[in-house]
């Protein structure tokens, strides 16, 4: 394991070798961790919104314009459907811990706490937004889950699992962190539709907590779908 980072920011992390290397992971690809789930519905504002928006958006190759036309509207329409009860983040500073490389901005962030002016603990999800390169975002992002990790870990919350996406606004790649082992889903899921994004994103905030808040988890049990007979 690499024993000094330069003060370098997330954005240095660029491949999946050099974040295994450096925060001493497992990496297990092709995996599907994400259960079979009901579409949850879009309100009639994102609805809209999504309608007018992605046509110029989809044309556009601005990480920008994608971030600010798909990907923040998506995430805010998460948070009024649990209530407000988690705040969402963009482009914050997250410096958790820079001997470790743990500083820098991040595109897009989810926490439980109800703190709205800084990044409190708990941090249940990680949003790392991209032009059209996925794959060229994984490293920046697990960087980012490794630092909420710690996070959560200094502040004795009870959260065992950490969440991320990689996304360019169309095509959302999905992460799971679990102690020091790093799941990929290679299976890239497209927006449109938006329903089924929605329903990955709830349960992802669901199933980080120990023990969810009880607007979650309510909300959660009705767009899971219950085992087959």
């Amino acid at each position: 394991m690499t024993e000094y980072y330069y003060h370098m920011p997330y954005t240095q992390f660029k491949t999946l070798k050099q974040v295994k290397n450096d925060f001493d992971l497992t990496i297990v690809e092709n995996t599907n961790f994400i259960p079979k789930l009901e579409p949850t519905s879009a309100s009639s504002v994102l609805s809209a919104f999504l309608e007018r928006t992605l046509p110029s958006v989809i044309a556009s190759s601005s990480e920008k314009v994608r971030s600010e036309g798909i990907v923040y509207p998506v995430l805010i329409e998460v948070r009024e459907l649990l209530d407000r009860v988690v705040n969402v983040f963009s482009g914050e500073d997250f410096t958790v811990d820079e001997s470790r490389g743990l500083n820098g901005v991040c595109d897009f962030l989810i926490s439980a706490s109800p703190e709205q002016v800084e990044i409190e603990a708990p941090v249940l999800l990680i949003v790392e937004a991209k032009r059209d390169n996925i794959k060229s975002g994984l490293g920046q992002c697990i960087a980012q889950m490794v630092a909420a990790q710690k996070l959560n870990t200094d502040e004795k919350t009870n959260i065992l699992t950490v969440y991320g996406s990689v996304t360019t606004g169309t095509a959302w790649r999905f992460l799971k962190l679990e102690g020091k082992t790093i799941n990929i889903e290679l299976f890239d899921y497209p927006l449109p539709p938006v329903e089924k994004i929605l329903s990955i994103l709830l349960w992802m905030i669901k199933d980080s907590q120990q023990q969810p808040l009880d607007a979650i988890a309510t909300f959660i049990n009705e767009i899971a779908e219950p085992p087959q007979a």
